[in-house]
């Protein structure tokens, strides 16, 4: 199946591209970002051989939709989704922190705990805790922003400011942000018969020195659910939840052998496994969102996407 998973536009007014491990960015003319969401799948810092069919377009309408979503509580960079697989927005600074905000022991921090650590980016975590139970209130555990082919880093709150990344008054806002859209997105997931286990955010700060929300929101890459329904009965049985997020991939590389350390072969991906994790993303939209998943043409990706992109640029 036709995915995209490169681009090489040359855009009017483009100043540079910067490539993300699923995000391309293209900057024009230092006012505006051109940000496309590839096919490209990541996976402990790593990305994989092959695209996923519509993974970009996921992606992308489910970040648009919870800016919009969210906008009267964080503003953020978006102006327009001109493509399914297209934001543009305005221009910003990225903090090179990411948010990430846990209401769960899972995922990373589950595997820091079963290691028998109680602190984690400087917050203690509570003793008798068992995988997938609930804090008694959600914790931030923020990480470095890393360069390309390296990996993001566990920092405290106190390191952050320590080392300048972040000054604190800054910082106090982007602590006040997440947890603001945590609660929203929990409150809407809630409503979807779901629960908003963890995610992160990213922040910027436009050329106005506006603090806003950038990148992604609540999407099945930055963050993960449960289904609420039997959550509490697979817990008391010391069951595996069931999960809507990237996990599932994690997972399976882990299965056969790969958490992306050195000397480790990525694991094949057969057609019929790429097949399945472009269904599992359709399923994670359109429980997210409680509406039908409406694939894009991808006859030819890369001419829609340049058209598109064009044609607003040119307005």
């Amino acid at each position: 199946m036709n995915t995209i998973t490169t681009t090489n536009f040359n855009f009017p007014n483009q100043k540079s591209i910067y490539r993300g491990k699923v995000r391309e960015v293209y900057n024009i003319e230092d006012k505006l970002l051109v940000m496309i969401a590839t096919d490209r799948l990541s996976a402990f810092d790593v990305v994989m051989p092959k695209g996923i069919p519509y993974k970009g377009q996921i992606l992308n309408q489910i970040a648009t939709k919870f800016m919009h979503m969210t906008q009267d509580i964080v503003p953020n960079w978006l102006i327009v989704t001109p493509d399914p697989n297209v934001a543009i927005g305005h221009l910003c600074e990225p903090f090179k922190v990411e948010m990430v905000i846990r209401g769960y022991l899972s995922g990373h921090a589950a595997r820091e705990y079963a290691l028998g650590k109680r602190i984690i980016c400087g917050v203690a975590m509570e003793e008798g805790l068992k995988e997938n139970d609930k804090f008694g209130t959600p914790i931030i555990t923020p990480t470095t922003k890393a360069e390309n082919g390296s990996h993001d880093e566990d920092i405290s709150r106190e390191a952050i400011l320590a080392k300048g990344i972040v000054s604190e008054e800054d910082y106090l806002v982007l602590e006040k942000y997440t947890r603001a859209l945590y609660q929203r997105g929990t409150e809407i997931a809630a409503s979807r018969g779901l629960i908003l286990v963890d995610t992160k955010y990213e922040f910027g700060k436009t050329k106005d020195g506006v603090i806003v929300l950038i990148d992604e929101i609540h999407t099945p890459d930055s963050s993960r659910y449960f289904y609420a329904e039997g959550y509490q009965d697979r817990q008391d049985k010391g069951e595996e939840q069931k999960q809507l997020s990237k996990e599932f991939v994690r997972r399976w590389l882990i299965e056969n052998g790969f958490q992306g350390k050195e000397g480790q072969q990525i694991p094949n991906m057969t057609d019929e496994y790429i097949e399945s994790v472009s269904e599992r993303y359709i399923e994670l939209y359109e429980n997210i969102l409680g509406e039908k998943f409406v694939k894009a043409d991808i006859t030819n990706i890369t001419e829609r996407i340049e058209k598109s992109v064009c044609d607003f640029l040119n307005q």
